[in-house]
């Protein structure tokens, strides 16, 4: 949250949105559920370990899973990892992560496979089961 002219507190939205008068909780990394016809906030989810999130950019883009550590680096990026419902775990720069649920329960809807992602392997054998 900042502080605009005047005192005003706002939050800008990662598509550049300004939300005037937000709730106080809401903080950086957290995210906000909107209402499109009015602006207004209805929900938001704070970025807090066990909170399922989907990573947004780099190697690991795609995935979804449960946050599971934060790393804080002075200096350098924050770490975050995380655990996908396949039990495997990765780590991945905080500004790559959204956050997309409360708990395990996600409040959008997930791609195919929910988020997991198959080595080769795995990708082979479903092919060939499946033709």
């Amino acid at each position: 949250m900042q502080f605009g002219k005047g005192g005003i507190p706002y939050i800008g939205t990662h598509d550049g949105r300004t939300l005037r008068y937000p709730d106080p909780d809401i903080k950086e990394q957290d995210t906000v559920m909107l209402d499109l016809e009015t602006g207004k906030i209805k929900d938001f989810i704070k970025f807090d370990l066990g909170n399922l999130a989907m990573v947004t950019g780099g190697h690991n883009n795609g995935r979804v899973g449960t946050i599971v550590r934060k790393e804080r680096h002075r200096g350098g990026h924050d770490i975050v990892h995380i655990e996908d419902a396949a039990g495997n775990r990765f780590a991945t720069r905080i500004s790559n992560v959204f956050v997309i649920g409360k708990g395990n329960k996600p409040l959008i809807s997930l791609p195919k496979g929910k988020g997991v992602r198959l080595t080769i392997l795995q990708e082979q054998s479903k092919r060939y089961t499946a033709a």
